[in-house]
């Protein structure tokens, strides 16, 4: 999907969708080839390669990968473990690669009081409820599903904009792009036929876990863009807080588990150091180099990753609905997200 040019300190909930996602500092322009001495040609030549291998095509792609099989690892996670703890493992290790960033790249941790009460709010709406609320939906409706629900995210934001946020004034061509995307939503449910057998509360709860993306990004828009921090502390920070609320939580629901199959601990592993660390870091790189727009655009591969993968390593069952209405969702999704251009004098 397409997010407007901002600057937001918080975690691409990712799976998440980064609605408006971070804007790092433009990208150091690289010395011409014609500048570097003549006894640097080898070193050109493995340049040439290691940049072909990290393009951003690649990486794009790369991410989309990550955040889609986030739905798979979700619910293998769900064999073994309790939603709450699959989250709390998310959490501690998508913490562990931010704050291993952030000490290599000795940033600045947030200081004032304030910021960090924002970002207790920020990670609970972004992070804590939503990734829970998705790993506890995985265990009654395909992952699949979970990973199109996912996409409606920015039906919702463009809603929750028009309240929170005075200054976006939607268009007629946003609001038909929620209407769109909305009739998606029916459709991947089958709601004509009951549904599709889904079960209701695991659906709710993952749209509600879109909403909660939603508001989060709203939330995050009016108190954090101008924190004065940079986007990968704010985020670790954030993640930290998150962490340490589902660490208090978690133990009152939840027992220990009884066993530790190597396919789930490694499912959660992925989840939080792929999905939630490593992927914030190539989400940065991409902001910083193509530009919000390219960053945010991944979201479209989420819902089909998810899918594909639901469908050749789960199993999981596909109807004609639900590729159908995800279509309908992400061109509704995009209609949401295109700004009229500016009248000129």
């Amino acid at each position: 999907m397409t997010a407007p040019a901002e600057s937001s300190p918080a975690v691409a909930a990712a799976p998440v969708p980064p609605l408006a996602a971070p804007v790092a500092p433009a990208a150091p322009a690289a010395p011409s080839l014609a500048s570097l001495p003549s006894f640097a040609t080898p070193a050109r030549t493995a340049g040439g390669v290691l940049r072909r291998l990290t393009d951003w095509r690649i990486r794009f792609v790369a991410l989309g990968l990550v955040w889609g099989f986030s739905f798979l690892f979700m619910k293998v996670g769900n064999e073994a473990f309790a939603p709450l703890q699959v989250t709390l493992g998310r959490m501690v290790f998508g913490t562990a690669v931010l704050a291993t960033a952030v000490a290599v790249k000795r940033e600045r941790l947030p200081r004032r009081g304030r910021v960090w009460l924002h970002l207790l709010v920020a990670s609970f709406l972004l992070n804590s409820l939503p990734f829970t609320l998705f790993a506890t939906a995985e265990q009654t409706i395909p992952s699949m599903l979970a990973g199109i629900c996912n996409a409606a995210t920015p039906l919702f934001s463009m809603l929750v904009s028009v309240v929170a946020l005075s200054e976006d004034r939607p268009s007629r061509q946003r609001f038909a792009g929620v209407g769109l995307g909305f009739a998606g939503v029916l459709t991947v449910l089958g709601a004509w036929q009951g549904f599709s057998g889904q079960d209701p509360k695991g659906t709710i709860m993952a749209l509600t876990a879109a909403v909660s993306y939603a508001v989060g990004w709203a939330y995050v828009r009016r108190t954090l863009s101008g924190s004065g921090s940079s986007n990968l502390a704010m985020s670790a920070s954030q993640l930290l807080l998150g962490t340490l609320q589902l660490l208090v939580v978690t133990p009152f629901f939840t027992s220990m588990p009884t066993s530790y199959p190597v396919k789930s601990v490694l499912s959660v592993l992925a989840l939080g150091a792929l999905g939630t660390g490593i992927a914030f870091l190539i989400q940065y790189g991409l902001v910083a180099e193509k530009g919000p727009t390219i960053g945010a655009m991944v979201t479209y591969l989420i819902p089909i990753v998810a899918t594909a993968a639901g469908v050749l390593l789960l199993g999981e069952s596909l109807s004609w609905n639900e590729p159908v209405g995800a279509v309908v969702i992400l061109v509704g999704a995009a209609l949401t997200q295109r700004r009229p251009r500016a009248r000129q004098a």
